[in-house]
């Protein structure tokens, strides 16, 4: 969550008078995140979020956002409901961006999660793999995948090497290398594809509830696991935290158990995973907008990341490698 368009009080007021959530108690902008313009809004009826639609998310794809959260929803996973317009519409415009309100979901996230938290990670995201099967009514390409790796390494290959010395080169061949051995055909549907820490809420030690579905897309659910375990299996310092692997995956396991092949493509999908989200960070760390309330991510925490799948074998071998 990020503010890049900021909405004056004017805009706003116009804006909800096409709603049935009363009056605007108080309007504050999210500076967490790097993708849309977030604010917290309070009215008579409530807390939400108004999302402006920004950079990666295109308006071609928000029908298939609203329509999952909301099937997701009918099917018990807990996370934000759209806000339906007095016109029925789910999506609107506001300051020259589309827009959305969704409903605000209780907890917060974890900046030290545990174990046992990843293991309730591992069950709620296979709970939703489970959940999106029978999504049908939109089909959306996964456009972060392999097949949109090189672009960003076009982009981010000029300076690269402004972030640490020889990055041009080690992405450039890694990338090479996981083209070759990419897996396909494995079991998929429609996967979160960005469950960081941050989207994910607790109450206490218990799970709450999953947001920010607007790289949800459809892909393989292995590589679904493999982002999780980038996200939330790492130390601070870098390290794999075995326990919280082995949780991660045993947890995903009470409701989805790995097929053999993806048991041993999972490394791969989870060294892929690992170089996309460095690639995203380091454009992002390169191209931030001048005056924007935004905090870019380190891309270099992911290049470590990405050396520790490089020597992983297959899923078991997380129990074995630190």
């Amino acid at each position: 969550m990020a503010v890049y368009t900021e909405v004056p009080d004017e805009a706003l007021v116009s804006f909800l008078t096409g709603y049935d959530i009363g009056r605007v108690l108080s309007f504050k902008g999210i500076a967490e995140g790097v993708e849309n313009s977030n604010y917290l809004l309070r009215t008579d009826a409530g807390q939400f979020i108004l999302t402006l639609y920004e950079k990666r998310v295109k308006e071609e794809d928000l029908p298939f956002f609203v329509g999952l959260m909301e099937h997701l929803a009918r099917r018990g996973v807990v996370c934000p409901q759209p806000v339906r317009a007095k016109s029925g519409e789910a999506l609107g415009r506001l300051c020259g961006r589309a827009a959305a309100i969704v409903t605000f979901l209780d907890g917060v996230w974890l900046r030290r999660p545990q174990a046992i938290h990843c293991g309730q990670v591992g069950e709620a995201l296979a709970r939703m793999h489970e959940a999106g099967a029978d999504f049908t009514a939109f089909r959306r390409p996964n456009a972060l995948g392999i097949d949109g790796w090189p672009p960003l390494v076009a982009a981010a290959e000029a300076r690269a090497d402004e972030v640490a010395p020889g990055l041009r080169n080690e992405m450039t061949a890694e990338l090479a290398k996981l083209q070759a051995i990419w897996p396909t055909g494995l079991p998929g549907g429609v996967i979160h594809a960005d469950l960081f820490t941050d989207n994910v809420f607790f109450l206490g030690d218990v799970l709450t509830g999953l947001i920010d579905f607007y790289f949800a897309c459809n892909d393989s659910f292995a590589y679904d696991l493999g982002v999780c375990l980038n996200a939330w299996c790492f130390e601070p310092d870098g390290a794999f935290n075995v326990s919280k692997g082995m949780a991660m995956i045993r947890g995903y396991e009470k409701h989805r158990p790995l097929t053999p092949v993806e048991v041993e493509a999972l490394p791969i999908l989870a060294r892929g995973s690992a170089l996309r989200f460095m690639l995203t960070r380091l454009v992002d760390w390169l191209n931030v907008p001048p005056g924007a309330k935004v905090t870019p991510k380190n891309p270099l925490e992911y290049l470590t990341k990405m050396r520790f799948h490089q020597r992983v074998v297959s899923a078991r071998d997380y129990g074995r490698l630190a």
